[in-house]
């Protein structure tokens, strides 16, 4: 099966299965997920946020999703428990319909090493 497909069919199974348990009966979209894993990733899911922690908690998740591919590194937790991470690589410049592909590929592989989603397809996400 292609890559692309692959990553189509595991990108809807996680979707359907992150609406279904955090959306409230909303369908969640790219940037309510990453705000997700933003916020598991902080650590603190019941405090209440106000807009420019969302912002940093949707950083957060971006610097975590694109760690395995080398553009960050953790670096240190600050004394309120926020992760910081500092950039190894340059993004490369990508078209919108890329940034979209990269970031669902990384997202699929975060819930898949979180044991929140399984698939059969899991050696297309391992970094090589």
């Amino acid at each position: 099966m292609a890559r692309d497909e692959v990553l189509k069919q595991n990108w809807e199974a996680l979707e359907a299965k992150l609406t279904k348990d955090f959306g409230g009966g909303e369908a969640l979209n790219l940037d309510a997920i990453i705000y997700l894993i933003g916020v598991q990733e902080y650590g603190r899911p019941q405090k209440r946020f106000k807009k420019d922690d969302k912002v940093n908690l949707m950083h957060i998740a971006i610097c975590k999703l694109l760690e395995p591919y080398g553009y960050y590194e953790f670096d240190y937790f600050d004394n309120e428990g926020w992760p910081h991470y500092q950039i190894k690589e340059k993004l490369p410049h990508l078209k919108a319909g890329e940034q979209s592909v990269l970031m669902k590929e990384a997202i699929v592989h975060y819930f898949i090493e979180n044991n929140y989603l399984s698939t059969k397809n899991e050696a297309l996400y391992e970094n090589e």
